[in-house]
């Protein structure tokens, strides 16, 4: 009898610790699996903040290309904030035979944009890189008189879209040109085949 008290209380004592050993591995597998879990999140959270970043970088640049009567000129990454006076003090400022008064100084750089500053004595060819080889007229890049020869654009019209172009910094889409005034969808529809932006 007494054998039999000694055996089944090994048993018991067995399965007790058999018992408290599945639960305490299946909480170390749970625990592990929940840091798992976790290091995952964050790293899918770390691949989503990598290309927000790239993203935004890419969007807060601006590649302008200056030429001329410049100290160093080149190809810069600036602020899309920028003006054009901000490239050419990143460029090492105006040579000494730099025709000042035919850049505009106050105008928002667009990125792709070329700046070409002239020589004393030379003039801004009229419209320079301003018509495209298939006949579109650039309009963050055109004169007054090319842009007249849009299909329902007068003078009144080219003048406030070279008003809004300065006031308001380049054109980033067709559709901005409705922020002009004077110009509606009508119009728009009109020239759209005819332009380029940028």
């Amino acid at each position: 009898m007494l054998n039999l008290l000694k055996k089944s209380s090994f048993f018991i004592a067995l399965t007790i610790l058999v018992v408290l050993f599945l639960i305490f591995t299946r909480d170390a597998t749970e625990e592990q699996e929940t840091i798992l879990d976790l290091q995952a999140v964050s790293s899918t959270e770390d691949l989503f903040d990598k290309q927000a970043e790239a993203i935004q970088d890419s969007n807060t640049a601006a590649v302008v290309d200056i030429k001329g009567a410049i100290a160093k000129p080149g190809v810069y990454e600036v602020s899309p904030d920028a003006r054009v006076n901000d490239v050419i003090l990143t460029a090492g400022g105006f040579t000494s035979d730099a025709d000042q008064s035919q850049i505009n100084l106050a105008q928002k750089v667009q990125d792709e944009m070329i700046i070409i500053v002239p020589k004393i004595g030379d003039e801004i060819e009229s419209g320079a890189g301003s018509v495209e080889s298939n006949g579109k007229i650039k309009v963050n890049m055109a004169t007054q008189e090319e842009i007249e020869q849009l299909p329902g654009i007068g003078p009144a019209k080219a003048q406030a879209i070279i008003q809004h172009r300065e006031e308001h910094g380049l054109f980033n889409s067709i559709e901005d040109l409705l922020n002009v005034s004077g110009i509606g969808q009508k119009t728009l529809e009109n020239m759209q085949d005819t332009i380029q932006i940028p």
